[in-house]
């Protein structure tokens, strides 16, 4: 229903849909680039660079463009080179606008060469060995979607009694492929996004009467929503009122609305709808702070 409500709003009030990246066409003979932003937190991507490592596509098909916030770390690039030896790593540093993820998607994204970009997080997991290779042979099976989504499942599931709720369908960037085409008509991600710059992407995507094919067989593990406090979704509460400068004020009314609606899950008992509740709560004050000029707030 949200997909049929942004595009009839977007019919009736058109607006430039490009984002802020100017996407270099594929090349090098590079069919799929995985594209992975990270600061700290090693262990963690450690661990899907070793699944990456284990992925039966063969080497000259494929790359890992590594994106360290903060101009990199000398730990972090000791990690590229080692992981280097048995993948084909782009180290790409991210040399200003720190803390800011969809700058930070952006240069992974002018930094890549593949016919299709795979997203993934640090602390995605990928179980299947052939999971490249699916991804590939999905694109082929479905020539209408521009872009895929896995299956995703919590790996926090695996340890009794933890929160493990997960939406399975969920187009996000800790795992989902697009073909290069659609990320360069969209011009792909806002800068100036804090968190939650995927889902501001995802919203142009529909809006622009783009398609995406759910893959069952394609299968990864992801925390689930977790909110510790309110300053992540306060920063994301801010990063969309400063669309406020893109979209038309329907639409960007529509959108703060749709993000900060799960506020009122958080009087219902049940530790989801405290999550959920957390987040919108949040992200509504991070809203209002920016209408009334507040200081901003930055996470990570």
């Amino acid at each position: 229903m949200r997909t049929a409500i942004l595009r009839k709003l977007y019919q009736a009030f058109p607006f430039d849909l490009k984002g802020d990246c100017s996407v270099p066409p594929a090349r090098d003979g590079i069919r799929l680039s995985c594209v992975i932003n990270f600061y700290g937190r090693l262990d963690l991507l450690s661990g899907i660079l070793y699944s990456l490592a284990q992925q039966d596509l063969p080497r000259e098909q494929f790359e890992v463009v590594l994106v360290e916030d903060r101009n990199g770390t000398d730990a972090g690039k000791a990690m590229a080179n080692a992981f280097a030896q048995h993948l084909p790593v782009v180290y790409a540093p991210l040399p200003e606008n720190f803390g800011s993820m969809g700058y930070s998607r952006n240069h992974g994204l002018a930094a890549s060469r593949g016919e299709f970009v795979l997203f993934l997080d640090d602390d995605t997991v990928l179980l299947q060995t052939d999971f490249l290779s699916r991804v590939l042979a999905e694109f082929d099976a479905h020539p209408e979607a521009d872009a895929l989504v896995p299956h995703g499942r919590a790996s926090f599931a695996v340890v009794e009694g933890r929160y493990d709720y997960h939406d399975p369908y969920f187009m996000t960037s800790r795992c989902t492929a697009y073909r290069r085409g659609v990320l360069a008509d969209l011009s792909g991600f806002v800068d100036q996004f804090i968190g939650q710059e995927d889902v501001e992407f995802v919203i142009r995507f529909v809006m622009d009467g783009r398609k995406s094919a759910n893959c069952p067989g394609l299968e990864y593990y992801h925390p689930p929503l977790l909110v510790g406090n309110f300053r992540k979704p306060m920063a994301v509460g801010q990063s969309f009122f400063r669309l406020k400068r893109r979209y038309p004020l329907v639409l960007w009314l529509a959108v703060l609305a749709s993000c900060s609606r799960h506020a009122p899950l958080y009087l219902l008992p049940g530790r989801r709808s405290r999550e959920m509740g957390r987040f919108g709560l949040g992200f509504l004050a991070g809203a209002l702070a920016a209408i009334f000029k507040r200081k901003g707030f930055r996470y990570g």
